[in-house]
This record gives structure tokens, C-alpha cells and sequence, in this order.
């Protein structure tokens, strides 16, 4: 009984989530300009940093009103395990930079972390007018119609993706990454590299891609799209096959049916 009362509250918190989290978005949609062409670095980061702040003034005190007793993830680049208790893992403008040009690969996430597990998650695409959210437990859903994870078997027949998990990185990141597309290359029918992360990952949720996988675990880029994942009926490990957590230094989610052979690439990839 607890535990069934515990999913309805989470359901209806969720049901908050997403409206708030679609207040985002529209904010977000009314500033988009597909002829936006940010002309240096410095342009480019004043526009990034102005969308964040729109977004986040009208996110942040929702959510926190909404479960004053969840804690902010200040760090949208944050990796690592999490302090007990719930966390709000958001990205205001996942794909932020797509935005900024004029892209259409952009949304608002939001998540619940409570003990480090994800427990509910909205991922609003405002051009498309897709939400997408999950339930632990519960179910993925796309505007409400339930979504599932392709019904693939052969690597070999298997659109796959992988994402540059944080600008900057070092050189060591740099050549997993690199090794590791080489890999999937030499098994996989087709091989994309894109960002962000979560936009990725709602493709392989609702069966369009068959996987993604990244080195790192940058955790407003990953908890949304795991716990879709997951609900879709998908498989989420690190790259040696062991269940993904925040503590995780890498990231793998596919389809059931190849998910198997995908972890076999990437062990061969980090034993290089």
C-alpha cells in the first residue's frame, strides 16, 4: 500500500513537473530565431547565457515550490553520486547551442533524483511539441501514448549515436571518444555523433535509435534519457556491462536486443 501511495504522489508530482517544465519551453520557443548565427565566442556565450537565465527564472522557483524539499543541482555539468535525499537535475536549454543556431535539436529537462535513483523525468521539445515522460516504474510516454525501445537484434542492422559529453574536455576523453566510434563504425549499419545527450536518448526510448554511448556521466545529460530508456524497455550499463548509477564513468543504452553486442565493442574499446 506505501508503496503504491509513494507512485501516485510521484505520478501527480510529475503531472506538475511537466506543466512547469512546458511553461519553459514556450518561454524558450518565443526566443527562438532559426536565422540566429552567433558571429565569435564571445557572442555565442552571451546568447547561451541569456537563454539559461530566461529559462531558469521561470523553472528553478517552480519546481522548488513545487517540492521545496528537493535540493538544486547548481552544476548542469556535474558528474558523480549525489548527496542523499532528492535532487532536481535540470537543463533549462538542453542543446543550448543547437538553439542559439538555429537548430531544432533543443529542449527543457527536469528530473527528481531521490537517493540517487531517477524517479520522474520531462523532456519538452517546444518546435515538435513532443513531452516526453517517465515514471519509475511507470512507464515512458510520448504526449501520453506509451514508447519502446526498438525490437533490434543484429548490431549489424543497428542506427547508433554518440554525443561530446562537455565542451573542453581533455585529451584522454578525446581518444575514448574517437576509439570508440572507430569501433562502432567497423559494427554498426550507422554511426552518428550529435548533441546533446538527452536529445539522443528520447530517440532510442521511442525506438528510433537503437543506442547511444558516451564516455563520462555528466548527469543533466543522462538521468533524463536513462530513466526513459529504462521504462521503454531499454537497457542502461556503464561500458563493462555493470548497471549504470551516478557513479558511473561511462554510459550505454540500447535496445535489449543488441544491448549484448554493444557492450562487447566498447570492452574492446577500453581495453586499448
Amino acid at each position: 500500500m506505501q508503496t503504491f501511495q509513494a507512485q501516485s504522489d510521484d505520478a501527480a508530482l510529475l503531472a506538475q513537473t511537466a506543466q512547469a517544465v512546458h511553461q519553459t519551453g514556450q518561454i524558450l520557443l518565443a526566443r527562438f530565431n532559426p536565422d540566429d548565427r552567433p558571429a565569435d565566442m564571445t557572442e555565442l556565450m552571451a546568447m547561451i547565457d541569456a537563454n539559461d537565465d530566461a529559462a531558469s527564472a521561470n523553472l528553478r522557483p517552480q519546481l522548488l515550490a513545487i517540492r521545496p524539499q528537493a535540493r538544486w543541482l547548481e552544476d548542469e555539468k556535474a558528474s558523480g553520486p549525489l548527496p542523499p535525499g532528492e535532487w532536481w537535475v535540470v537543463d533549462p536549454v538542453e542543446g543550448n547551442v543547437n538553439h542559439i543556431h538555429g537548430m531544432g535539436d533543443w529542449s527543457v529537462t527536469a528530473t527528481l533524483v531521490r537517493d540517487n535513483e531517477a524517479v520522474l523525468t520531462v523532456v519538452d521539445e517546444p518546435l515538435t511539441a513532443r513531452v516526453y515522460t517517465a515514471l519509475r516504474g511507470g512507464g515512458a510516454f510520448l504526449n501520453g501514448r506509451e514508447i519502446r525501445t526498438s525490437a533490434k537484434l543484429d548490431l549489424g542492422a543497428a542506427m547508433v549515436s554518440t554525443a561530446q559529453a562537455t565542451p573542453g574536455e581533455g585529451a584522454a576523453t578525446h581518444a575514448r571518444t574517437g576509439k570508440s566510434i572507430i569501433a562502432m563504425l567497423n559494427h554498426a549499419l550507422l554511426v552518428k555523433a550529435a548533441v546533446p545527450s538527452a536529445m539522443q536518448l528520447i530517440h532510442v526510448a521511442a525506438g528510433r535509435l537503437d543506442c547511444f554511448w558516451q564516455p563520462g556521466s555528466v548527469l543533466s545529460g543522462l538521468v533524463a534519457g536513462a530513466l526513459l530508456v529504462r521504462e521503454g524497455g531499454g537497457v542502461v550499463t556503464d561500458w563493462q556491462g555493470a548497471p549504470w548509477t551516478t557513479a558511473s564513468d561511462s554510459f550505454a543504452a540500447s535496445a535489449p536486443g543488441i544491448h549484448a553486442a554493444v557492450v562487447q565493442v566498447l570492452r574492446q574499446v577500453e581495453g586499448q
